[in-house]
């Protein structure tokens, strides 16, 4: 079965790693993966290790570039897919060139929202869904919340859309020994590491975790003395998140990393891990620091509730409010016997609900499917 993925671009990312795996874990001998970057085939790539993979760029400009899906359109005649895997609102128009070069069968995947809009309410986009819904066999979802968007808000036909969550290797993301940071003079072991990893992007909204920070230095300065903040990622808003965090007087609690190749490994450093974004899928980095044994305090957004049972498996507070995370942040400070005991809970969680093994399964039956289906 020949499979065209079509993405913005193969970038450090939460869809992008699904992809990954999805490529890495889907039988070898039974599927045939051309990967289409409307930009740029980033660095991600590397991580893909099947060596028979085609990989192309289509050099997308800034802004409306129409030719794109011109150029698209002649690499899928030469291609010749039986079915294309697009992801998001970047890649929708993309069914149009299948259309016209041979009508393959198109799965659309929405994995999250965009930080432009956070809510999924912009009437063009919801209108270009509902315009190039007969294009598409099947939209993904990854969340209940996108599940019930595309239904009622979109108008998807019910029919037509799968909800497939997000599953992760739970061997690699496991528990392990607490260790330091890897930045010399930065944390000792009396220090309370707090962590997060993700693209320094509004939508990610870091500077929320940054602000609870410094209010922890009103409320609580021994706590503010014993806490460190990493920011395992890189992205535009790194000078900006650095200038806050000097603004508020944090700068020497704050360690930004840029991008990693050992999440995993550095997920042993921290204490606590933080989700503060404005808007969610159903995160993967959530997931892997409830593999790792993490307890996890996260902003209620999109498929975030899915996946965390406050109290139970996590601590959820509402979006872009640096008070409530801030006190969430202290109670597992000053509660470490209460937190571990729900990191130990999130892990036996994603464990069964949201295994690598059933999300894969779960992409195989539907592609082939949808093939069937399409050639019945």
């Amino acid at each position: 079965m020949r499979i065209v993925h079509l993405l913005y671009s193969l970038d450090v990312g939460g869809l992008e790693s699904v992809l990954v795996s999805l490529i890495n874990h889907l039988p070898w001998d039974r599927f045939e993966h051309h990967v289409i970057a409307l930009t740029r085939c980033g660095q991600l790539k590397n991580r893909i290790q099947r060596s028979d993979v085609h990989f192309y760029d289509l050099e997308k400009q800034h802004g409306k570039d129409w030719w794109v899906w011109f150029r698209l359109w002649k690499l899928l005649r030469q291609i010749r897919p039986d079915l294309i895997h697009s992801f998001n609102i970047a890649t929708l128009e993309g069914a149009v060139s299948a259309f016209f070069a041979g009508r393959p069968v198109v799965v659309h995947a929405e994995h999250g929202r965009d930080s432009y809009d956070p809510k999924g309410e912009n009437r063009t986009y919801i209108l270009l869904r509902r315009i190039l819904n007969p294009l598409v066999d099947t939209f993904i979802c990854v969340s209940r919340d996108l599940h019930s968007w595309l239904r009622e808000r979109v108008h998807i036909p019910e029919r037509k859309i799968r909800l497939i969550v997000n599953g992760i290797d739970t061997q690699h993301f496991a528990p392990g020994s607490k260790t330091l940071p890897p930045r010399p003079g930065f944390a000792d072991e009396a220090h309370f590491i707090i962590g997060t990893v993700g693209r320094l992007w509004p939508i990610k909204d870091q500077a929320n975790l940054i602000r609870a920070l410094a209010l922890m230095g009103e409320r609580d300065p021994l706590a503010l003395n014993r806490s460190r903040v990493v920011l395992l990622g890189d992205g535009p808003q790194r000078r900006e998140l650095e200038q806050l965090a000097q603004n508020l007087g944090v700068f020497d609690q704050l360690w930004i990393t840029g991008w990693r190749d050992d999440v995993a490994q550095l997920l042993h450093c921290f204490d606590l891990f933080v989700l503060p974004s404005q808007a969610e899928g159903t995160p993967l980095t959530i997931l892997e620091a409830m593999a790792s044994g993490l307890p996890v305090v996260a902003t209620n957004v999109g498929g975030v509730a899915d996946v965390i049972q406050d109290e139970k498996t996590g601590t959820l507070v509402p979006p872009q409010d640096s008070e409530a995370l801030m006190e969430a942040i202290l109670r597992h400070l000053h509660n470490p016997h209460w937190s571990r005991q729900l990191g130990t809970a999130a892990r036996q969680q994603v464990q069964t609900r949201h295994s690598l093994t059933a999300m894969v399964e779960s992409y195989r039956i539907l592609f082939l499917n949808r093939l069937l289906q399409k050639t019945e």
